[in-house]
């Protein structure tokens, strides 16, 4: 890679990040910044570190692939845990170099929704609700992909409602937006 082409990683305004098989090959310091990592510390490691559980891992790995097999760019947003505890909301965009085998190496972009917000602490089931709520899942969808009951998330979702001050699922994503959640 020449010099500029370096710089231009180097510096861009979004968290750039190159992996293989979902570890982490090459980041940028604008990603290792939104996660509170040192960028070295970063290479070699597992994308498991910024999700909540080794289960969300693993469920969202399969979450965009049919788009990263038709050579389509995945664009979603969802909450990224920081070296410090708490979550980022993060616009997220992926495109894979290798269609037929789309994990094998995958090219990511994250940008904060919200700069400079106050981070915000959410449950590992808040988390897991808001970033099916902010994919257009239903409250059944999310219960089947958790393996909990309807009734179980429609609880999360109103102690949500209820935290931020919100009168529907539209809003609450929303504030979640404005927060940086």
């Amino acid at each position: 890679m020449d010099q500029a082409t370096q710089t231009a990683f180097d510096f861009a305004p979004v968290g750039l990040v190159m992996t293989c098989d979902r570890v982490i090959r090459a980041c940028n310091e604008t990603f290792a910044d939104l996660t509170g990592y040192d960028r070295n510390t970063l290479i070699g490691q597992s994308f498991r570190l910024f999700y909540g559980s080794s289960e969300e891992f693993e469920r969202v790995r399969d979450v965009g692939l049919h788009p990263l097999r038709q050579r389509e760019n995945y664009t979603d947003e969802r909450l990224v845990r920081h070296h410090a505890g708490h979550s980022i909301w993060c616009r997220f965009r992926a495109r894979s170099l290798t269609p037929q085998t789309p994990l094998q190496q995958v090219v990511m972009s994250f940008a904060p929704i919200a700069e400079n917000a106050a981070p915000l602490s959410l449950s590992k089931r808040e988390r897991q609700v808001l970033a099916r709520m902010s994919r257009g899942q239903t409250s059944k969808e999310i219960a089947r992909d958790l393996g909990l009951s309807p009734r179980t998330i429609e609880d999360v979702r109103a102690r949500l409602l209820k935290r931020f001050a919100v009168k529907n699922a539209t809003e609450l994503l929303s504030k979640m937006t404005n927060l940086g959640a």
